[in-house]
């Protein structure tokens, strides 16, 4: 980067039912490739982004991250008007909240403390209320707070949730999970609300996969813990629905620690060098990437 280009963040929320996930795919409709050609045909340049979690297929977002660099003579012309210029010929599933400028040391990805995810599930006898059924699971049995509450508790903490993923070759299964808990909404729709450093593939639809096996009743509430022992894939966990999830929100140390954050977290990714160190990292404060 330098003198001749401007670092951009932006902030987006979409409605993944309609695509094959946030990453480009050959043949697929994906946030990604969407964003860029419209950004692209705004700015009149291939744009490049950056995102903070690449969502599954299916799994929407409130609160998602990316960063894209471009050039300044552009940014110049169009900054006040582009995430307008940009959403007026995105679809209408997806839409950029707003475009900033920032030092070239902001990251989306590596840059992130955390991510945080909701799950929404309704165990109501009639299903899900009509308006929100693309991001609600109905569920066909009673589930009980309080056993998800015990169980999820088990599972807060840095562990190898290699149980979880799918595996990803040359990449680390070890994540921090530092909240995860459930509540019931006035309406009776059950939340479950995930944070952690950063999350492998399926790894949230998995742990409340395994959580509702609890809440039913089907499993005693120490069996999602006890799976962090294996390292590999449990075949007994069944992944829950992508629709259910969102991605709410991803926060960031302050600017004057990003490139520390982002070197950081670059480090501890890469698995020949790093050392895992059972802890909980405060929020707030640097956690492993």
């Amino acid at each position: 980067m330098g003198a001749t280009t401007q670092r951009l963040r932006l902030d987006l929320g979409y409605d993944g039912g309609g695509f094959a996930g946030w990453a480009r795919q050959p043949g697929q409709r994906t946030v990604q490739a969407t964003c860029e050609e419209a950004l692209a045909r705004i700015i009149r340049a291939e744009v490049a982004l950056t995102v903070a979690g690449r969502t599954d297929a299916g799994v929407h977002a409130t609160g998602q991250v990316a960063h894209a660099d471009v050039a300044r003579s552009s940014w110049e012309e169009l900054a006040g008007t582009l995430a307008r210029r940009t959403n007026g010929v995105l679809p209408p599933d997806v839409r950029v909240r707003q475009v900033t400028a920032v030092p070239d040391d902001f990251d989306a990805r590596f840059g992130a403390l955390s991510r945080c995810y909701r799950y929404r599930v309704s165990d109501a006898p009639y299903g899900v209320d009509p308006l929100r059924r693309h991001d609600t699971l109905a569920w066909p049995r009673p589930l009980d707070l309080e056993r998800l509450a015990v169980a999820s508790a088990g599972l807060v903490g840095e562990h190898d949730f290699a149980a979880y993923c799918r595996r990803r070759p040359g990449a680390t299964t070890v994540r921090a999970v530092l909240d995860l808990r459930w509540r019931r909404e006035p309406d009776g729709v059950l939340v479950a609300t995930v944070r952690a450093d950063a999350f492998c593939h399926s790894m949230v639809r998995g742990l409340v996969g395994a959580l509702l096996a609890v809440g039913e009743g089907r499993r005693p509430p120490e069996w999602p813990a006890s799976l962090l022992a294996m390292r590999e894939r449990a075949g007994a966990v069944t992944v829950a629905p992508p629709h259910g999830l969102t991605l709410v929100a991803v926060d960031y140390p302050p600017p004057d620690r990003w490139a520390e954050r982002a070197a950081q977290t670059r480090r501890l990714r890469v698995p020949q060098l790093r050392v895992p160190q059972l802890r909980v990292p405060q929020l707030g404060a640097p956690a492993p990437g």
